[in-house]
C-alpha cells in the first residue's frame, strides 16, 4: 500500500467533536491514548449475538497498541498542529471502549432486540476509527514503516467493515420478538426456549443471574419506557429460566428454592408466583426488602446492585432518594405461608452479621453512651433531645441500631412510652421502631416489656406516634410468637381504630400489621370483635380506593374463621366481591374469589351461592379459571365445581318434585 492512501483519505470532523489541544499537552494525550487502548484489551468476553463484530472491533484496536507505544515512546515531540489529529483518534476510541463494554457486560436479550441500533453503533464507531485514522500525518511522526503499515492494514479493515454490514441472526431476533410481545401468562414452544437458550449462552445458573443484572443496567441507557422494558423482558427472560432449570437440572441443579426437579426434567414443584421472585435474580425471595421506590428485590440482589454504583431503581429507573433497605416482612410472611401451602421448607432468611460494638465508631459509640445518661435525667428537655437523637441515629444504619440496643437505650426508651409529652412519646416509639428493624433486636425489644407501651401509645398518642406505634408492631410481629404476645396485650382494637379514623398513612401501617397479627389464628376472632370487617368494606366500597389491596387481603385471611366468615355475610360482601372479580387487579381477583370460597363452604353456602351466581359471578369465574394467576385459578376452580355441585342438586331436587 503506497504511503499516500491514507494521506489522500481526509475526511471533515464535525465542530462538536473537535478539541482545543493546549501547547505542550501531547505528553498527555499520548498517554490518555494508552490508557483507552489498555481499557479495551482488558474486554475480553463477548457472548452473544454480535460476538464476531465485537472480537473484530476489539482485535483491530489493540493492532494499533504499537503506533502509540512509539509515540510515547518517541524522543521527538508532537508537533502542536499535529496533536488534534490524535485527539480525534481518542475520541473515536473512547467510542469503541464504550461499545466494547456493551458487548462484554450488556444485556444479551437487549442486544438481540436493540439489533438496528447496535448495527447503528458499530457503523458510528467505525467510521470513526476510519476517519481518525484517515487524518493522522504519518510522514511528521516519528513511527517506524512497520507500525505504519500495520495502522495502514487495520484502516483498510476498517473501510471494508463500514461497507459490509454483518447479517443479524434473523431467526433468534424472530424467536425473541416474539415472546417479548407475547401475554405474560401465555406459554411457549419448548423448542424455541430450548434454541434461545443454546444461542444466548444462557445455560447455567450464573449467567442467568449475570443477565438479569445486565438487563436491568442496560435499560438504564435505553431512551424508552424503562419500566414496561424491564418488565416485559423479565418476562421473557423468567420463560427461559425456567425452562433451562426445568429441562437441564444437571445444569442448573436438581433444587432450586426447595422446587425439585425430576430427571426426566418435569418440575414436581408449583411454579412460583411473580410476585414472589426478585425482579432482578428472577429466584423465590430470601429475604425481600423494599427501596425508596416502593420496589422489592432479594437484599444480595440489590446491595449487588447498589453496590456497583447504581443510584436507580432497576425496575423503575426512578432515582433513588437513599440507599436504605427496608425488609419487606408481609411479603415475607406470604412466601413462608405459599411454601407452607405447597408442601415446601420456607426459605431461610440469611443471618446477618452479629454486630457488636466494635461495629460503631469509638466516637459514635461514647456519643450514644452520652445520650443515655440524659434519657435517665429529671429534664423532660434532656430526654426529649436525647431520644430525638437516639431516634435519628437509629435510623440510619444497621451499625447504630446494634450499638443502641447493646449500651442498653430500650428498657430506658420503653420508659418513655408513657410519659405525658407527646413528642417525647413520639420520639420513643419511632426510636423503638427503627431498631426493630434489625432482627437480633426484636427480641431484646419483647422482652422489656415494650408491648403494653406501644399500645397505649396507639391509643393515646399523637397521630405520628400512633402510625409509627403501628409500624412497630408489625416490624415485631414477624416472629410468630411476638403475633400472640402482641395480640394478649391489647394492640387489635386500637390498630381497628387507626384504620377506621387515620390518615392514610396511618390506616396503611395499621392494615399491614392487623395483616400480620392475624395470620395466628387466635387473634382472627379479636379483630372481628373489634369492628373490622365493616370498616373494610367501607375500604372496599371507597372511590378510588387506595386501600382496595390490604382490604381484600386481611378479609381473606379473616373468612376462613367462622366468626369472620359470619361477619363478612352480614355486611353484605357478595356483591361486592364479585365486582371485584370483574373488575379488579389479579391479586384482589384471587383475594376476592378466596373469601368467596370460605362464604360458599358450610350452612349459608346455598344462600351465597345463589346471591352470587344472581350477580353473575359464574362466567367471571370461568374466565379467572382460564387467565388468572394460579392461587386466583385454584379458587375459581373450586367455587366451579362447588356451582355445578348445587346445580346439580337444585336439579335434582327439581325431579323429585316433579316425580
Amino acid at each position: 500500500m503506497e504511503d499516500s492512501s491514507m494521506q489522500s483519505k481526509v475526511s471533515v470532523v464535525s465542530p462538536d467533536r473537535e478539541e482545543e489541544v493546549a501547547p505542550g499537552a501531547s505528553e498527555e494525550l499520548v498517554q490518555s491514548l494508552v490508557d483507552v487502548v489498555g481499557e479495551i484489551s482488558a474486554i475480553s468476553e463477548f457472548k452473544n449475538a454480535y460476538r464476531r463484530q465485537f472480537c473484530n472491533l476489539s482485535r483491530r484496536i489493540k493492532l494499533l497498541g504499537p503506533l502509540i507505544e512509539e509515540l510515547r515512546e518517541s524522543k521527538n515531540p508532537i508537533p502542536d498542529n499535529e496533536v488534534e489529529s490524535l485527539g480525534q483518534l481518542r475520541i473515536a476510541l473512547e467510542s469503541a471502549k464504550e461499545l466494547l463494554r456493551l458487548g462484554s457486560e450488556g444485556s444479551k436479550i437487549f442486544l438481540v432486540l436493540e439489533t438496528d441500533h447496535v448495527n447503528k453503533r458499530f457503523c458510528e464507531v467505525t467510521s470513526q476509527l476510519e476517519q481518525a485514522l484517515a487524518i493522522i500525518p504519518f510522514n511528521k511522526l516519528d513511527v517506524s514503516d512497520e507500525v505504519r503499515e500495520q495502522v495502514e492494514l487495520v484502516y483498510a479493515q476498517l473501510k471494508r467493515a463500514k461497507e459490509r454490514a454483518d447479517t443479524a441472526d434473523l431467526e433468534l431476533y424472530t424467536d425473541l420478538l416474539s415472546i417479548y410481545n407475547m401475554d405474560p401468562d401465555a406459554s411457549v414452544d419448548p423448542v424455541i426456549l430450548k434454541r434461545l437458550a443454546e444461542k444466548l449462552q444462557l445455560i447455567t445458573i450464573p449467567d442467568l443471574m449475570q443477565e438479569s443484572l445486565a438487563l436491568h443496567e442496560m435499560v438504564v441507557s435505553s431512551g424508552g419506557d424503562p419500566g414496561k422494558v424491564v418488565e416485559k423482558m423479565s418476562n421473557l427472560l423468567k420463560k427461559i429460566k425456567d425452562f433451562v432449570q426445568t429441562e437441564s437440572p444437571e445444569v442448573t441443579g436438581k433444587v432450586k428454592n426447595g422446587v425439585s426437579f425430576l430427571a426426566d426434567g418435569q418440575s414436581k414443584g408449583p411454579v412460583i408466583p411473580n410476585d414472589f421472585r426478585c425482579p432482578i435474580s428472577l429466584e423465590l425471595m430470601k429475604d425481600p426488602v423494599i427501596v425508596s421506590t416502593g420496589q422489592t428485590y432479594e437484599r444480595s440482589c440489590i446491595e449487588q446492585w447498589l453496590g456497583t454504583g447504581h443510584n436507580t431503581c432497576p425496575k423503575t429507573q426512578q432515582k433513588l432518594s437513599s440507599h436504605s433497605l427496608t425488609p419487606n416482612y408481609v411479603l415475607r410472611s406470604l412466601i413462608a405461608q405459599w411454601c407452607e401451602s405447597n408442601g415446601l421448607d420456607p426459605p431461610k432468611v440469611p443471618a446477618l452479621p452479629n454486630k457488636s460494638q466494635s461495629a460503631c465508631s469509638a466516637a459514635e459509640h461514647s456519643r450514644v453512651l452520652d445520650l443515655l445518661q440524659k434519657l435517665s435525667s429529671q429534664s423532660l428537655d434532656d430526654q426529649r433531645l436525647a431520644v430525638g437523637e437516639l431516634r435519628l441515629l437509629a435510623k440510619r444504619n444497621t451499625e447504630n441500631r446494634a450499638c443502641i440496643a447493646e449500651a442498653g437505650a430500650i428498657p430506658l426508651l420503653v420508659s418513655l412510652l408513657t410519659v405525658s409529652d407527646l413528642r417525647t412519646q413520639e420520639h420513643a416509639v419511632t426510636a423503638l421502631l427503627n431498631l426493630s428493624i434489625y432482627e437480633d433486636n426484636k427480641g431484646k425489644i419483647i422482652t422489656s416489656g415494650a408491648v403494653l407501651g406501644i399500645v397505649h401509645v396507639l391509643k393515646r398518642g399523637s397521630m405520628e406516634a400512633r402510625e409509627n406505634a403501628a409500624a412497630t408492631l408489625f416490624s415485631l410481629s414477624v416472629i410468630d410468637e411476638n403475633k400472640v404476645t402482641i395480640g394478649a396485650a391489647g394492640a387489635i382494637p386500637p390498630l381497628v381504630s387507626l384504620l377506621s379514623n387515620g390518615t392514610q398513612r396511618g390506616k396503611k401501617d395499621a392494615a399491614t400489621a392487623l395483616f400480620n397479627l392475624c395470620i395466628y389464628q387466635g387473634n382472627k376472632g379479636k379483630a372481628v370483635r373489634a369492628g373490622v370487617i365493616p370498616i373494610l368494606m367501607d375500604l372496599l366500597l371507597e372511590p378510588g380506593s387506595s386501600m382496595m389491596d390490604e382490604a381484600l387481603a386481611i378479609l381473606a385471611i379473616l373468612s376462613s374463621h367462622p366468626e369472620g366468615k359470619v361477619a363478612i355475610g352480614a355486611a353484605s360482601a357478595v356483591p361486592v366481591l364479585v365486582d371485584v372479580i370483574r373488575n379488579g387487579s389479579s391479586r384482589n381477583k384471587e383475594n376476592a374469589a378466596a373469601v368467596l370460597v370460605h362464604l360458599c363452604n358450610g350452612d349459608q353456602q346455598h344462600r351465597y351461592l345463589i346471591e352470587a351466581q344472581e350477580h353473575g359471578v359464574v362466567s367471571l369465574l370461568e374466565e379467572l379459571a382460564n387467565n388468572g394467576t394460579d392461587r386466583g385459578k385454584r379458587k375459581a376452580t373450586l367455587l366451579l365445581e362447588r356451582f355445578n355441585r348445587f346445580l346439580g342438586q337444585q336439579q335434582q331436587a327439581e325431579a323429585q318434585l316433579e316425580s
